[in-house]
């Protein structure tokens, strides 16, 4: 892709761009910050846990110092809220997924980025802003385009993709091999092997999330937008009623009847376990797994999985979502933040925390050998960033509320049998309008 084109899809003109890209050459003057403290929002995450172990090094390099303020993931936004509607926030950087930006920035609580890179005593000549993926940026870092979320113009960089992730298909390789069967590439394979998994191979076919709220419809989404649909139309009007939607829903209650026996309680953590500890052969979701197979599986036990592209539906499209990095507006040392997430999100770093566990956020680690044959996986990994959905999910202030009450309990109810996947999505689409319209977003 060239260069133009590049930025056209980011949705950052031309001159802010090339700030970004070309800054001096004399690149960030850490001495002037040097003793400072910033202090840094994490959750408890894998890609965080990872990062932990290169902060030495950072304070080392800068001599600006780094304070870690760990919070679970279901508090940290709450506590994140707290801090920053204060004149001073004790935060200086913020780890926050993607979902959130937009409220974040009408709120004004985080700061765009590009000031920082224009600055040439901040920014990094060699950071190849180009080199971060395309759609990681856009789905956790842009803010005011088309939908106010994506690229396009009105666009502004908000915050820099750290723990971003997309789907990918995992499998049992020694079950597979034992059947004499292969890794289903589409989804009309998938829902004829899943029954036939279940009779053969004495474990559970393929695990989800389940929990009512925002883990069964993550678990929807994964399949609704390969089967063709949409949450909301190109006017704010529901769409996840429709054929496609229902037809996501009919799949993810076929997934828990043939999966494991707990899926209507698994939420991220226990899907994962179910996986590695055997209870089922087949794993769709985050991309995250790769790193969780390497830390809790024997090596003997690692042997026995394999990794395929997530199964084409309608199209082929998977999860965009994780974790991005912000400057916060009312942060202390916003100077020394900004130099600690342009750190951290450089190439070498991105190397690095892909080397520890965690996610990579750049085109060049995925794509390097020496990495690709210590990791396999990654050549995998750079195919299935061709499909990544940028608006796999409306990223707007609702969702949060939409995606826990209205949705959260209809497909809830549609993958457990308490309404059929029709009436559970048809039933529900009223209240959401409703919703949509009291915000402002339709006419209808």
């Amino acid at each position: 892709m060239l260069r133009r084109d590049l930025l056209a899809m980011l949705g950052l003109g031309f001159s802010q761009a090339h700030a970004i890209s070309k800054s001096s050459s004399s690149g960030p003057n850490y001495t002037q910050f040097k003793g400072q403290t910033v202090v840094m929002s994490v959750p408890a995450h894998p890609h965080l846990d990872a990062m932990i172990e290169l902060i030495g090094l950072f304070t080392r390099e800068t001599g600006i110092k780094v304070e870690l303020d760990r919070v679970d993931m279901e508090h940290i936004k709450g506590k994140q809220l707290r801090q920053l509607h204060r004149p001073q926030s004790d935060y200086d950087v913020l780890s926050y997924i993607s979902m959130w930006k937009t409220e974040y920035v009408a709120k004004g609580l985080i700061q765009e980025l590009q000031p920082f890179f224009a600055n040439p005593k901040l920014s990094d000549p060699h950071y190849d802003f180009q080199d971060l993926v395309p759609a990681f940026v856009e789905n956790v870092g842009l803010v005011g385009g088309p939908k106010g979320y994506l690229a396009g113009e009105g666009a502004r960089l908000y915050g820099l993709p750290y723990g971003a992730e997309t789907s990918i298909m995992a499998y049992r390789r020694d079950v597979f091999d034992r059947l004499g069967l292969l890794p289903p590439q589409t989804y009309s394979q998938l829902t004829a092997l899943l029954p036939l998994l279940k009779d053969k191979s004495n474990m559970g076919a393929l695990t989800s999330r389940g929990k009512s709220g925002h883990q069964c419809v993550h678990a929807w989404l994964l399949h609704l937008n390969p089967l063709g649909g949409r949450v909301f139309d190109d006017h704010w009007r529901c769409a996840f009623d429709q054929p496609e939607g229902v037809e996501a829903l009919q799949t993810l209650k076929l997934i828990k009847d043939t999966g494991p026996s707990d899926i209507a309680y698994f939420g991220q953590g226990e899907m994962v376990d179910s996986f590695i500890q055997g209870q089922s052969s087949l794993y769709i979701d985050s991309t995250l797994i790769f790193s969780l197979i390497n830390k809790q599986a024997s090596r003997k036990l690692k042997e026995k999985f394999a990794f395929a592209l997530h199964p084409k539906g309608l199209v082929h499209s998977s999860e965009s979502g994780g974790l991005g990095l912000a400057v916060a507006s009312h942060a202390k040392n916003p100077e020394a933040a900004f130099l600690l997430i342009q750190w951290l999100t450089s190439k070498a770093q991105d190397k690095a925390v892909c080397q520890l566990g965690g996610l990579p956020a750049r085109l060049s680690t995925v794509k390097d050998p020496s990495l690709s044959q210590k990791m396999p996986e990654l050549a995998l990994l750079a195919q299935q960033l061709k499909y990544i959905n940028a608006d796999w999910r409306p990223i707007i202030a609702q969702w949060d509320a939409i995606n826990v009450e209205e949705l959260g309990v209809a497909v809830f109810q549609g993958m457990n049998g308490e309404k059929t996947p029709f009436s559970a999505l048809n039933d529900v689409a009223p209240t959401v309008s409703q919703r949509m319209l009291k915000a402002g977003y339709t006419s209808l």
